[in-house]
């Protein structure tokens, strides 16, 4: 069934308006008619079976059938903070990571970042990507949307990361050092309900000067297992141990 996210202020008590591409592609690409189910999101983690009750000039009018039960999203919230890479490996990323359930994305510029997003064009690429991740949030039947936030300086990082409750870096060189405690550790000491912000190096990694940089303010550096990762995958892995640490391990001791 197709899901779509509306802005929370499109509903009310027994229903939902519809507009913009959501609305053209309920009527173009998937060719609906009156009566036709679908199932609409409002991004604050609610989610609602409604049934197509009028199609108008520019909108969809759909009624509110029953409330929707999920447990789509991970019991903790995780930020993908990713040196820039080259080429269109973000777009991958923001997708893959999205169905494996990160929170937000931040790009940030770092010493060793070759592809470089100009500043007329850092909020298009911005848009570009949160746009991949409603979709991609919509094709997994997430009840959230992960933000992108705008590019940052790694200062701009820094000052960022003071709001999470852990924080950590995927340091090349930790796991070159056969140091693998810090992520099973890391992962045993968080609890549900707690945000972690997670630094990845682009192409050739962090530097050392930001790999201390990041230390002196509080992140544990740690390897993800013993074979070195590229940075497009690297997210992945770190978002796949949260899922079995919290999920799939969690259900089974909870059975």
């Amino acid at each position: 069934m197709q899901r779509y996210f509306v802005p929370k202020e499109q509903f009310d008590e027994s229903g939902v308006r519809i507009t913009g591409e959501d609305a053209r592609h309920i009527r173009r690409v998937m060719r609906m008619n009156v009566a036709d189910t679908i199932i609409c999101a409002n991004n604050k983690g609610d989610a609602f079976l409604c049934k197509i009750k009028a199609f108008e000039d520019q909108s969809v009018i759909a009624g509110i059938e029953s409330v929707l039960t999920s447990e789509s999203e991970l019991p903790v919230r995780i930020t993908i903070a990713q040196g820039i890479p080259k080429g269109d490996k973000f777009d991958t990323i923001v997708q893959k990571g999205t169905e494996c359930g990160a929170a937000a994305f931040i790009p940030f510029h770092s010493e060793r970042t070759v592809s470089v997003w100009q500043k007329e064009k850092s909020e298009k690429k911005r848009l570009r990507l949160q746009r991949i991740a409603k979709e991609a949030s919509e094709q997994t039947h997430r009840l959230l949307i992960p933000e992108v936030e705008p590019l940052m300086t790694l200062d701009q990082l820094l000052i960022f990361s003071e709001r999470f409750t852990c924080k950590a870096v995927a340091y090349e060189e930790t796991a070159k050092a056969g140091v693998q405690s810090g992520l099973p550790s890391l992962l045993r000491n968080m609890k549900a309900g707690n945000s972690l912000i997670m630094v990845i190096g682009p192409e050739g990694g962090l530097s050392p000067n930001e790999a201390e940089r990041l230390k002196q303010s509080g992140f544990l550096l740690c390897g993800l297992g013993p074979r070195i990762l590229r940075t497009e995958t690297a997210a992945l892995y770190l978002l796949s141990c949260a899922s079995y640490h919290f999920e799939l391990l969690q259900r089974e001791v909870d059975r």
